[in-house]
């Protein structure tokens, strides 16, 4: 063993000096490493940052909530059948709560009707031309666990007796005031006054196709006042357990089918929306990145071990002597083999270490750049890189080190 690790130690110091007194050329062979190593940390760390970021987005909707409206999440074939279905109404709301409250076990908890449209806000000479303005009831607080920033959410008195209060998104509340709290103050929704009794705190986007900060949430019977109740809204039904999703959905299709009145036969004429069909979309987009990604690191790193290879070939044709030299000294074939496979490693191990400083680089200037956009940077990504960097080095150093372990003494020291 002791022997084995003296002939380990000695074969490492010969790598060293062979890759200093060939610097250029080391750098060079390691390139086509580099690049692969980049291309499998970056498609790591996109696909790390997609999983976070849609994570944190299906947080936002809620784990365990159901939304019935009157179009899927997702392509619609035939059209025509769904822009023909009534509107999701308020009241159907109201049916699906007495309807939940006199079944005996049900796994839906509530059902809350939220309407939303956008609309211009205006405080004072500051204004913001496109908020999504959503008008729901109370019991909002009880599907929606967002916190506040400053104040709460209106409650039932206030929502039954239509008074015009309003809770901001945090985007909304900074850009109208900057600095200060709108607290009690009075803000222009369109061209009706409302008084704000509530911040919400910074959610972030949603996929970056829909920002929660730039929202304000009014009471419903205010909304309807101003608004009507001709836009189609959507009822988001929180279920008692979310590890059982798939059963409070169908015990929903029927209540609704109920709410609805339609007959045993009929199509539904709703929609039951979840988490799964954003994820659904999702995974065709991270199976792309990872083809995509595999590629460029496949055939970056066969590059690399082509290159590797045929240096270490011209490594051993030019110490052909050297090797018979130690051979005729009674070197043995392992260690002629350990020498040049540590070589060819050594120089992976330089190209991945390098890839890994650059993606880490491009990691920090994309989080400079774009601070909302999820990206990781893993510690197991790093181990992963560096395993693949050992193993380029094996796979492409073994023929010409096994090679050079097979050499005749007398040939090699006859060699010119």
């Amino acid at each position: 063993m002791q022997g084995l690790c003296n002939e380990f130690i000695e074969s490492f110091r010969i790598a060293v000096e062979q890759i200093r007194a060939n610097k250029m050329r080391s750098v060079l062979t390691a390139l086509g490493v580099t690049i692969g190593i980049v291309a499998v940390t970056l498609m790591g760390t996109a696909i790390r940052g997609i999983d976070t970021g849609f994570q944190n987005s299906l947080a936002m909707l809620g784990e365990d909530v159901l939304y019935v409206q009157k179009w899927p999440w997702g392509g619609v074939e035939d059209w025509w059948n769904y822009a023909n279905r009534p509107n999701i109404k308020a009241q159907d709301a109201d049916k699906l709560n007495r309807i939940i409250a006199s079944t005996p076990n049900s796994l839906l908890e509530i059902a809350v009707p939220v309407v939303g449209r956008g609309t211009p806000v205006k405080f004072e000479e500051n204004k913001i031309s496109n908020v999504f303005a959503i008008g729901t009831t109370a019991d909002y607080v009880r599907i929606n666990s967002v916190e506040y920033k400053e104040g709460r959410l209106f409650n039932e008195t206030e929502a039954n007796a239509g008074r015009e209060v309003v809770v901001l998104g945090y985007d909304v509340a900074e850009a109208l005031f900057p600095g200060r709290s709108p607290l009690d103050q009075k803000v222009l929704i369109g061209s009706h006054p409302f008084q704000v009794v509530g911040v919400f705190a910074k959610q972030g986007e949603f996929l970056g196709l829909f920002s929660f900060d730039n929202q304000l949430i009014v009471p419903l019977s205010v909304y309807r006042k101003y608004y009507g109740t001709r836009r189609d809204g959507q009822i988001r039904v929180k279920a008692k357990d979310k590890n059982q999703l798939a059963a409070a959905k169908e015990e929903l299709v029927g209540a609704m089918r109920l709410v609805r009145g339609q007959l045993p036969g009929e199509r539904d004429n709703f929609s039951i929306n979840e988490q799964q069909a954003f994820k659904a979309q999702l995974d065709p987009i991270k199976s792309g990145i990872g083809m995509a990604g595999l590629f460029i690191t496949g055939l970056s790193l066969f590059v690399g071990a082509i290159g590797i290879m045929n240096i270490t070939f011209v490594s051993v044709k030019e110490r052909t002597k050297e090797i018979g030299t130690r051979k005729a000294l009674g070197a043995r074939r392992r260690s002629i083999l350990m020498q040049f496979l540590i070589e060819a490693v050594s120089i992976c191990l330089i190209g991945g270490v390098v890839g890994m400083v650059v993606s880490y680089l491009m990691f920090i200037g994309v989080q400079i750049q774009t601070p909302s956009f999820p990206v990781e940077f893993p510690p197991d990504l790093v181990l992963l890189s560096m395993l693949v960097s050992v193993v380029t080095g094996i796979v492409s150093g073994f023929a010409p080190a096994f090679g050079a372990s097979r050499l005749d003494p007398v040939v090699a020291l006859r060699y010119e």
